[in-house]
């Protein structure tokens, strides 16, 4: 009967366990996943219409973007699952301001379709590889990073334009350029994704 008494060793909680290992916490991804989930956050001001508070939300989340590649870096806390989460979080933050923002006549529906079409394509892409089993390196372009800052840079001066009308009329500049060069490194995604695919066939027996 004693050994009924005996406390037994147990995990508790596996999914937390089962998390930190697919997730490993340190700072760098607890910025990426506060960024996802300011991404609601934003999307609920916007709906109620506090354009001010959703512009210091985004901006809160741009900020995240550009601590948790340096932090990484830094501190050599560079993992996998931090390269994949990184541009999803980017992603999904872009892609739900330009909708929600394109719902409210803030930005062109044009440009938010060609965002949109880009973001799709490389998921696409992502997907492709992994089921082939096709070895890639989830490192953004420079000419990706500069598309993310256009894109970054409309949202802001919409949000800000509506606070400050008084402010010169530029968005214009910004859309085609952002949507420029979206276009451009959408098409060198393609390309470097049909060379990964061209390598890997010629590989297969």
């Amino acid at each position: 009967m004693r050994s009924l008494l005996v406390p037994v060793q147990r995990d508790i909680c596996p999914s937390v366990k089962t998390m930190k290992q697919a997730i490993p916490i340190n700072l760098p991804n607890i910025l990426t996943l506060l960024r996802i989930l300011l991404t609601p956050l934003f999307a609920i001001c916007l709906i109620r219409h506090a354009l001010g508070s959703a512009l210091f939300v985004f901006t809160i989340a741009v900020v995240t973007d550009s601590l948790d590649g340096l932090i990484a870096r830094l501190l050599k806390q560079k993992t996998t699952i931090g390269a994949y989460l990184d541009p999803a979080a980017d992603k999904l933050l872009l892609s739900t301001a330009f909708v929600m923002l394109a719902i409210h006549r803030l930005l062109p529906g044009w440009l938010t379709v060609i965002v949109i079409t880009r973001d799709l394509l490389i998921l696409f892409g992502v997907g492709l590889f992994n089921i082939v089993n096709a070895k890639f390196e989830v490192r953004p372009s420079v000419l990706s990073k500069i598309a993310t800052v256009a894109q970054v840079l409309c949202v802001c001066w919409v949000l800000v334009r509506v606070q400050v009308p008084s402010l010169p009329t530029i968005e214009w500049l910004l859309f085609w350029f952002a949507a420029g060069m979206t276009t451009v490194s959408g098409f060198q995604y393609i390309y470097r994704g049909m060379n990964i695919l061209s390598e890997q066939s010629s590989k297969m027996p």
